[in-house]
Parts: structure tokens; sequence; C-alpha cells
């Protein structure tokens, strides 16, 4: 799987408002300087997370971008897919969706495999997660594999 820069900015953004514990909006302009993220590019990864009821805006002299609804409550993959959209797709189609001549249908239960094993993942781990530093047992429990750290 490759993650996109857009996914990877949303995310440290993201960790960057639930980090604060004071639960003001915070500006683009701080979370850009906070996390070197390109104010262009932030801009349009708030406006998919709003889109996707993840944040918010508040104008105004104390405006800024905050949760629209608790950090424990989105995961990675909500983050994900409102900016990227689905987990995994094969030419643009979900794989589920995906046709394949008879020797190569075998190829459609790799991708629904490939899905389902980023979901355990994505799934299961919450921004308040990150912003805390901590991940869930099984999660962490994968990246104890010597293996898991090893380029192939």
């Amino acid at each position: 799987m490759r993650v996109s820069a857009k996914a990877d900015y949303a995310l440290r953004a993201l960790i960057e408002i639930a980090v604060r514990t004071d639960d003001t909006a915070v500006s683009a302009e701080q979370l850009g300087k906070a996390q070197s993220i390109p104010h262009g590019f932030l801009q349009a990864i708030l406006a998919d997370l709003r889109r996707a009821d993840i944040v918010v805006s508040q104008r105004g002299q104390s405006g800024g971008w905050r949760f629209a609804r608790k950090p424990a409550s989105v995961t990675v993959a909500d983050v994900i897919r409102a900016v990227d959209g689905p987990l995994v797709s094969v030419y643009g189609l979900r794989p589920e969706a995906v046709e394949y001549d008879e020797s190569a249908q075998v190829l459609q239960h790799v991708w629904i495999a490939a899905r389902h094993s980023l979901r355990m993942v994505f799934e299961q781990v919450s921004i308040q997660d990150l912003a805390d530093g901590t991940l869930p047992e099984g999660v962490a429990a994968l990246t104890q594999d010597d293996d898991a750290w090893q380029p192939h």
C-alpha cells in the first residue's frame, strides 16, 4: 500500500489538533507550521475532512479548526477515506466490483484480503490513540515482529 502525502498530512494535522488540551480552535497556519504542511495543500485537506464531518471550522478572532466529534471516534481509516477514497481500489473500482476472466479470478480475493487486513489496523487506531502516542494492543503487537521493519 502507498500512503499518499495527503493522507499523511491529514493525520498529522489531526494529531496536532488532538494534542492541544485547551480544546480551542487551531488555525490552518498554526497546523501548517507545527507539522511543516504547505498551506494551500492543508486548506484542501481540511475541506475534505470537513466534508467527511471529521472537523469543523470556526470563523472569527478565535477561529480555526476543531474536531466535529471526539478524536477517539475518528479512525485512521476514516481519515484516509475522507482524503483519498476507498482503502483499496483496483483501476478505481472497489475490489468486489472488479471482474476477471476465469484464470485470474483469484486476484479479486487477494484484493479483498488486502482490504480486510488494512481495515484490521486502520479501523482500530483512532486519532486519540495517535495523539496519546499509543496503539491498540493488537496493532502494537504487529510492530514487534522484526520482519515488519524489514524492507522487501
